[in-house]
């Protein structure tokens, strides 16, 4: 069995940042100190130098002569405003650069994007001692060591040590025939009865325009007060038995958003319904709640001409952006074609997509797995406060310069 609790942060340690001594003090300090863990990856990156400024005044961060060099001043390729609450959630990983462009509170007036992407995948390996991705740097290796096949797909079942293995490997599971066509074809008629009580703007579905001009609901939350089998499949071991598969004790939605059905049309022109690339913690609180397991079910097949998801292997493990994949990382994208009934299980952290269908519309419903509280915070708030903020999330991935398929 495995661990994929990789949490090193507690509400209860959140204080203030005051960014003259972080400018002036910490980050020069911990460049001196970790600067062999950030180096190689920035070189890597090609990162450009970029200022950050603040009421207290501005810095430029830069690598130069092989170290990074933070400097006061104004003299960066890049630069963006910050205010003090954002610099405090910034370096406590409460939030990322995706959440201030989500928020419309991003204020670069040089540079892109890209740029606070970098930066920030430095800024996370100084402050949390870990180094930033390197193009081979992960291997995959099954438990005798041999060279790991990233398209094994498993069944309910199989070796669960060999599962949570792959699992923790590689970041993403594909589990075959774990409900039965039957099974899926209700849901898919519950679907069709559904649909009609969700409207736009409810608060409860993502709408999207076809380009038949159709307005169609793609993702229905809640689901499960809408299908008694749904309801019976959240309580069913098939399910359950995976968020089993580590130590962890992981636990499954017992309120709120608990399930969605989503239905992929063919020719979306607006709105979000095919997800380009993300990490489901791109928003933030990565060290507070990652590994969560995401947990895709689908109603129909899905395969490259109809709308599959494909994901990042070994990218939970890696720290890079997270958002827009990029090539330089050399981390293996594996496509995951599904039949009715079967499941795909990826990290918080696994870097993933949805193709646009092309021939066939996808059904497919998520539900997820979190960590247990630590202490006696509650996990539930954080993560529904970013589920709030979730939707305009993709849509700015899927419009913001940069993205790479």
């Amino acid at each position: 069995m495995v661990s994929l609790d990789i949490r090193t942060r507690s509400d209860d340690d959140v204080a203030p940042v005051h960014a003259a001594e972080l400018f002036d003090q910490r980050l020069p300090e911990l460049a001196a100190s970790r600067g062999d863990l950030s180096i190689p990856g920035a070189i890597e990156l090609g990162v450009r130098s970029m200022t950050i400024c603040t009421a207290a005044g501005a810095w430029t961060m830069a690598v130069e002569s092989g170290e990074i060099q933070i400097r006061p001043g104004d003299d960066g390729a890049a630069f963006v405003r910050m205010d003090a609450d954002e610099v405090t959630d910034l370096v406590h990983d409460l939030r990322t650069p995706m959440t201030f462009l989500t928020a419309g509170t991003l204020k670069m007036e040089r540079g892109s994007l890209i740029d606070f992407l970098d930066w920030w995948v430095i800024l996370r390996s100084l402050i949390d001692g870990v180094a930033v991705h390197t193009a081979g740097s992960i291997g995959f290796r099954d438990r005798r060591g041999d060279p790991l096949d990233l398209h094994t797909s498993f069944e309910v079942g199989d070796d669960r040590d060999a599962m949570a293995h792959f699992l923790a490997e590689a970041g993403y599971l594909h589990l075959q025939g774990v409900f039965t066509e039957d099974e899926m074809a209700q849901v898919s008629a519950d679907i069709d009865v559904a649909t009609p009580s969700y409207h736009p703007d409810d608060g409860r579905s993502w709408w999207a325009r076809t380009a038949a001009g159709d307005s169609r609901a793609v993702r229905l939350q809640w689901f499960e007060e809408h299908s008694a089998t749904t309801t019976e499949i959240l309580a069913d071991d098939r399910l359950l038995g995976i968020s089993r598969l580590t130590t962890d004790g992981h636990l499954a939605r017992s309120e709120g958003n608990r399930i969605e059905a989503l239905v992929k049309p063919i020719g979306v022109v607006e709105g979000i319904s095919d997800v380009p690339w993300h990490k489901d913690c791109s928003l933030g609180r990565h060290s507070y709640q990652c590994c969560g397991l995401t947990v895709g079910i689908s109603v129909t097949g899905a395969d490259e001409r109809s709308g599959q998801l494909a994901v990042v292997a070994g990218s939970h493990r890696a720290l890079v952006q997270p958002v827009f994949a990029r090539p330089i990382w050399g981390l293996p994208l594996v496509e995951l074609p599904t039949a009715t009934g079967d499941v795909t299980v990826h990290t918080s952290c696994t870097m993933h997509m949805s193709h646009p269908p092309v021939d066939r519309e996808r059904r497919v419903m998520y539900t997820g797995f979190s960590l247990p509280p630590t202490g006696t915070e509650s996990a539930r708030p954080h993560i529904d406060a970013l589920a709030g903020v979730r939707e305009r999330a993709h849509r700015v991935v899927n419009q913001a310069p940069g993205h790479t398929p």
